[in-house]
């Protein structure tokens, strides 16, 4: 799988490189700035890309746009972000299209180099991998004005947002203590109440969940 990877803190980034190589990803490209990684992104055409939102030479948003302007040009390319806090706007950006793989992880919550691993290659399969954190902001942000979310019980919110961090049923099962049969139902109770098409893709039902929270339908 080749990966094109933006962070420029040095040891981080050498960090990561060492880390995916070693469970057999290919490193395209290892950059430090925003228009290295354009060009990387424009010429490499990788699997995926692993961005720092910040990047020179502005240190505002230069990798999440770099990103989001070769997902323009190639349409579902890949993209996993990581930042130092949860910035709203960047995630409702990433998400705004609904098409291919998406995840944003804050930094100091990645601990665990599996966990890591796993959600670079959720996201390169289409997946998505986004930290708690910025779930429970986003639904928070919507809980307010939103009826059809409001009308969500506190269990069923408790399974939509295991949904949008990537987990399967069977995992959100295994988090909660209860059936995988309990949140089918709780799965279908959700997609019912907020107007949504039940898939059986979950990527996909993942997805349209997160458009909706942030956009509405």
């Amino acid at each position: 799988m080749r990966v094109v990877l933006a962070e420029d803190l040095f040891l981080l980034r050498d960090g990561l490189v060492r880390l995916l190589t070693a469970h057999d990803f290919e490193i395209v490209a290892a950059v430090e700035s925003g228009p290295e990684l354009s060009r990387a992104l424009s010429e490499l055409e990788p699997d995926i890309a692993v961005v720092d939102v910040r990047l020179p030479p502005t240190h505002t948003d230069e990798g999440l746009q770099c990103a989001l302007d070769a997902r323009r040009k190639r349409p579902g390319l890949p993209v996993l972000v990581l930042s130092q806090h949860v910035e709203q706007l960047y995630a409702r950006e990433l998400l705004a299209d609904g098409s291919g793989g998406v995840g944003y992880l804050l930094k100091d919550r990645v601990f665990d180099a599996a966990q890591f691993v796993d959600a670079v290659r959720r996201v390169a399969a289409g997946g998505t991998a986004m930290d708690p954190q910025v779930i429970q902001q986003l639904l928070t942000r919507r809980a307010a004005d939103d009826r059809p979310l409001a009308r969500l019980t506190p269990r069923e919110l408790e399974v939509l947002e295991l949904m949008a961090q990537g987990r399967t049923n069977a995992a959100i099962a295994a988090k909660l203590v209860v059936t995988e049969r309990a949140i089918s139902k709780h799965t279908a109770n959700i997609f019912a109440k907020l107007g949504l098409e039940v898939s059986d893709d979950d990527n996909r039902r993942v997805l349209a969940v997160l458009a909706y929270l942030d956009h509405g339908r």
